[in-house]
């Protein structure tokens, strides 16, 4: 059996009226609730770390006076306060209660606003919500010359791993948004067995042919001037702090001339972690090949007019495992899906994932 097709559409609001405002105001603009969380610091097998935001029914976000070595970094995210030893047993002890982990895209964090969206509608429906950060996401350096990208199955199952050992009481959901839905279909598809706990899996506008969406982001003058200049310039700076570190092991140079996301993943994310380059590690981790291995129940969503992925590059429903789900309304941008009068609100993708957590549909 082939997967089921859903072009049911997002309501996209009249004073939004091509992909690019849909994208934009939902990432820039657009109204949500300021959920403050409490952040876990994991230490990573090869010495790294990840950061863990979480809010849950046990747990209190309000900064405390009295934790030891607060990281000043906390003022600038989303998390109040550092987990501590008493809070462990809180999480540990729950039961009967619902639980999502969500993956961030590119250069996100629990600070951007489709993440705040999600975790405040889930939140006040009585679930744990935790948001893992990608390494160097959080607002503080991560301490590997590496950093993160889009089919890091590995990296995906650590985080998979440690949230469900923190509540192993709950019953667990899974979501990714861009580059890190990529990473969790990917994952759903090399390695179903693994991820047979999950009662549900989501992937956001996810750009499932990397070749065609890193092209496609890399070449035309608002591609490169609008989209590749914002991720560039967190990336840039990041990796060239990196290199001050790590001498010899990035090649300044090329980062440094770096002017669409093809240029940057040729100098530093390709070779940095074990492509040959661009071309290749597009090629490799591209999750839609795995469409057809997912055991999990999944929904992907991707809105027709994604600016980060062209129409022609979405899967039928030929391509994709019976388990999954693939909702293709014709609006909503990348990762944006605002709706309702002005000023609007980003209500309609946490709703959409709830139904379909709740019901498959």
């Amino acid at each position: 059996m082939t997967a089921t097709l859903d072009t049911t559409p997002c309501p996209s609001p009249w004073w939004l009226p091509d992909r690019q405002s849909q994208t934009l105001y939902g990432a820039l603009a657009a109204h949500t609730h300021r959920v403050r969380f409490v952040r876990d610091r994991v230490d990573t097998p090869d010495g790294d770390f990840l950061d863990f935001d979480w809010t849950a029914p046990t747990l209190t976000a309000q900064p405390v006076s009295t934790i030891p070595n607060q990281d000043p970094m906390l003022a600038s995210g989303a998390a109040s306060r550092w987990m501590q030893q008493a809070d462990h047993p809180l999480l540990g002890n729950l039961s009967n209660v619902r639980a999502l982990v969500l993956l961030h895209g590119l250069e996100g964090s629990s600070r951007s606003r489709y993440a705040q969206s999600i975790a405040q509608h889930f939140r006040a429906r009585g679930w744990v919500v935790v948001i893992a950060h990608f390494r160097g996401c959080s607002g503080a350096p991560n301490r590997l010359a590496r950093a993160y990208y889009s089919g890091d199955s590995e990296e995906v199952g650590f985080i998979l791993d440690t949230v469900r050992a923190r509540v192993p009481g709950a019953t667990w959901h899974a979501a990714g948004v861009s580059l890190g839905g990529n990473a969790l279909l990917k994952f759903l598809g090399e390695h179903p067995a693994r991820a047979d706990w999950l009662a549900g899996a989501a992937g956001i506008s996810v750009p499932l042919d990397l070749v065609a969406a890193g092209m496609h982001l890399s070449e035309g003058a608002f591609n490169r001037n609008v989209y590749s200049r914002y991720f560039l310039n967190t990336l840039k700076p990041k990796v060239l702090e990196k290199a001050n570190r790590f001498p010899g092991a990035i090649d300044v140079h090329r980062v440094s001339q770096a002017r669409s996301l093809r240029d940057f993943d040729d100098a530093y994310t390709a070779p940095m972690h074990g492509f040959r380059d661009a071309q290749d590690y597009w090629s490799h981790c591209s999750s839609r090949p795995w469409l057809r291995s997912i055991a999990t129940r999944t929904l992907v969503l991707n809105a027709r007019n994604d600016p980060f992925l062209p129409e022609a590059a979405l899967p039928g429903p030929q391509l994709a495992a019976r388990q999954v789900l693939l909702h293709q309304p014709a609006t909503g941008g990348h990762a944006g899906f605002v709706t309702g009068p002005f000023p609007g609100h980003l209500g309609w993708l946490p709703g959409r994932l709830g139904t379909f957590f709740d019901s498959g549909r």
